[in-house]
């Protein structure tokens, strides 16, 4: 299991198509006995306005060029959110993605002073493979050790049901995220071997995967079941750094005067 342009593009369209509801996508259902669920191919290619035997090529990994028009038609039967159509325009064009140097991942200096200097909030730098490349005193004894690498925690640290309150929903964002990501860099071997590590000895990650989820950085409520402070629940601002691409600058916060704010101050004088 790992990162193959057309095979993603195939597993991305057919996994869509089968989440969506016949009658949603205004497909007329009565009197007619379906055999699988969501969309069949035909009925995709209908609502896109092209050939069956097109449509079908493209599923299969046929078509290696695809006009924005066509991209777009697809993108509308399979009414897709704006995150998925980012996706698909990546796997769809692979020229124009941004590429990604395959090496270690830094930090600049700067960055790291001013999450140092924030005292009173969780801050941190998780890279592209969902490492934690720079954190303050808070952000470590939230998270872990400095490096830790936030997917392995999910998938394979038995205390990270407990941890996470919606473990569930935690993971399929960490899955989404990796799928995200590591169309950004096809040529990453770490991002194949991250993967196939976690298909090796997860099978909740299997899953998850199979459902092909995308999602980007964006702002969240996260809840936290920490063994030395109980429950957090906390606001996370996630933040695109530009230079640095596929990384992103977190500040988790607790709202004032709340339990979690006193459990954030307790958590500081531990750290």
């Amino acid at each position: 299991m790992g990162v193959n342009r057309m095979t993603d593009l195939g597993d991305f369209l057919r996994s869509r198509r089968a989440a969506l509801n016949p009658a949603d996508a205004g497909v007329p259902t009565v009197g007619r006995t379906r055999r699988v669920p969501g969309l069949r191919r035909a009925e995709v290619a209908l609502l896109a306005g092209m050939s069956v035997n097109y449509y079908t090529r493209i599923e299969q990994g046929e078509i290696h060029q695809m006009s924005d028009s066509v991209v777009a038609a697809i993108a509308r039967a399979l009414r897709l959110d704006d995150t998925e159509r980012h996706y698909l325009n990546r796997l769809a064009w692979p020229a124009q993605r941004e590429r990604v140097t395959a090496g270690p991942e830094t930090v600049r200096d700067s960055l790291v002073t001013l999450i140092e200097a924030r005292t009173d909030e969780v801050a941190f730098v998780i890279g592209r493979r969902l490492d934690i490349l720079a954190g303050n005193a808070l952000a470590y004894a939230l998270i872990g050790a400095p490096r830790v690498n936030v997917a392995r925690k999910t998938f394979l640290d038995p205390a990270a049901r407990d941890f996470w309150v919606d473990w569930e929903g935690h993971a399929r964002e960490i899955t989404a995220h990796l799928r995200t990501a590591a169309s950004d860099s096809p040529g990453d071997p770490r991002f194949g071997e991250l993967i196939h590590e976690l298909s090796a000895k997860s099978p909740d990650f299997v899953r998850l995967w199979a459902e092909h989820p995308v999602a980007d950085c964006a702002h969240n409520i996260r809840e936290y079941n920490h063994p030395a402070v109980g429950r957090l629940t906390l606001h996370d601002e996630s933040l695109r750094i530009p230079d640095a691409p596929g990384q992103r600058l977190n500040f988790m916060t607790a709202a004032p005067g709340s339990a979690s704010a006193e459990g954030l101050r307790r958590l500081a004088a531990m750290a």
